[in-house]
């Protein structure tokens, strides 16, 4: 705080900061309860009531009942494949469609603008998206989770406003010297957007690691489920009996509550862990984004 300010000033800041730690705390503490049970001795956690500060002992029981589950590396290899393909994919039609979008000359470019904004508010539903992915051949499969939605229009919008803000002479430079439209993008556009791109990344990449209800919907085989639906399958069906096998009835039950932590642990610790690397592009891309529209 500066020095020279009123009571009131200097008490406004105080409960600001106050409120700010009040947030930090109830933000961070689900995390934390979820990190340390999954560490916790499951015998002991069973009985313990109230706010957990640490580990109540220690063991590592639930990470290898966890890591016995042939689900989890299944779902750990289609989820990879979810996000890697489902990024590229996403990154390059939204790059597509915002350069497209941003540029001044392009016949009906507001028209089109409108169409778009148009189905962030209105949509055909999960019915027809489920008949369309079925006619064309996706139904029960890992790109039925990619292709229908190659593009997010809030992303796009984005994106399509970053573009703007290149300088026109940039362009105007490059098709003198004979660069066409490709060129321009991925050569001149893309280079100069990067803390865009990293924030896309992020969000696409987020979005893709997380799904599971449009997986549920068109995905039927067990080899083809991604992370998020084994995740959910085992908390909403409890079903850890073949994690805990070779305990006794009393024994599973209480290691069965400590798998689901640390399955929570181990769904959630990739994100967790890439995040820190892109958080600097996160404020840098997003305002970037929102300069003009």
């Amino acid at each position: 705080m500066k020095r020279g300010t009123s009571i009131f000033e200097r008490s406004f800041d105080v409960g600001i900061y106050l409120i700010l730690t009040f947030l930090v705390i109830v933000t961070l503490y689900p995390l934390l309860y979820v990190i340390l049970a999954s560490f916790s001795d499951a015998g002991q956690l069973i009985t313990h009531k109230g706010f957990l500060y640490k580990t109540l002992g220690f063991s590592l029981e639930a990470y290898k009942g966890v890591f016995k589950n042939p689900g989890i590396l299944i779902g750990y290899r289609n989820t990879l494949f979810i996000v890697v393909a489902g990024i590229i994919v996403n990154i390059f039609m939204t790059a597509l469609g915002a350069y497209v979008l941003s540029r001044k000359n392009v016949l009906w470019n507001k028209g089109f603008m409108l169409i778009i904004v148009f189905t962030m508010f209105f949509h055909g539903g999960l019915i027809p998206l489920y008949l369309t992915v079925k006619n064309v051949g996706l139904l029960d499969s890992l790109w039925a989770t990619i292709i229908p939605f190659a593009i997010s229009t809030f992303n796009l919008i984005i994106m399509r406003t970053a573009f703007m803000s290149v300088p026109d002479s940039l362009e105007e430079s490059a098709k003198i010297d004979g660069a066409n439209h490709f060129t321009i993008l991925f050569k001149i556009i893309i280079p100069l957007s990067m803390p865009v791109i990293a924030v896309m990344i992020l969000y696409y990449a987020v979005d893709k690691w997380n799904a599971w209800f449009y997986a549920s919907v068109f995905i039927k085989s067990r080899d083809l489920f991604p992370l998020q639906l084994v995740l959910r399958e085992i908390l909403i069906a409890n079903s850890t009996d073949g994690m805990s096998a070779g305990a006794d009835a009393a024994d599973r039950y209480q290691i069965g509550e400590t798998i689901k932590y640390a399955t929570i642990v181990v769904a959630t610790g990739p994100v967790l862990c890439i995040y820190p690397f892109v958080q600097r592009y996160f404020v840098k891309g997003v305002m970037v984004g929102s300069l003009k529209g």
